[in-house]
């Protein structure tokens, strides 16, 4: 897709591994997340300047904490010869649907990372044959790589993700 289009959106829940997929599918670009209150401030005082940074390529992960970057975006990748230039990361699917259609419209592969499905738990050799342990235990590859009980996971999971998205809603 990057070959393709100037910008590629991955979007999908929290802790689906948006960020370890990208990071190992692009190794040479350079990655970023506005998580970092300090990349965010730079992001918000210079975003050109930002978007701008010498790499081969960039990887903007929790893209919707700037909107103003997507208008920044769009002017840099009308430029001739930017294809693939930037993978932006996000978990915010409607602020960051709503910044897409406005700016990047015809510019962008909006591509949707769910986590993991049966049939690569299958794959991988982790799925139990115990259906109500597959129901319970869900399809999180935290909860796999990290063998952290479901039953931990998901009450600190739901109650961080509620918190945390009212706040950028608001």
């Amino acid at each position: 897709m990057q070959q393709i289009f100037p910008v590629v959106s991955i979007t999908g829940p929290r802790q689906s591994g948006k960020t370890t997929l990208v990071k190992q599918s692009f190794p040479n670009y350079k990655y970023f997340t506005l998580e970092d209150i300090d990349t965010q401030n730079i992001a918000i005082d210079d975003p050109r300047g930002f978007l701008e940074t010498e790499c081969e390529g960039m990887i903007i992960d929790e893209v919707q904490r700037v909107p103003e970057l997507f208008s920044y975006i769009q002017s840099i990748i009308d430029k001739p010869n930017t294809s693939g230039k930037f993978i932006i990361l996000g978990s915010q699917n409607f602020l960051l649907r709503q910044n897409i259609s406005q700016t990047l419209a015809g510019r962008i592969a909006i591509l949707k990372l769910m986590p993991f499905s049966l049939e690569e738990l299958k794959q991988e050799k982790i799925l139990t044959t115990d259906f109500q342990d597959i129901i319970f235990k869900g399809a999180y590859p935290r909860i796999y790589d990290k063998n952290i009980p479901a039953k931990y996971f998901y009450p600190f999971y739901i109650q961080t993700y509620v918190e945390r998205d009212v706040k950028l809603i608001k």
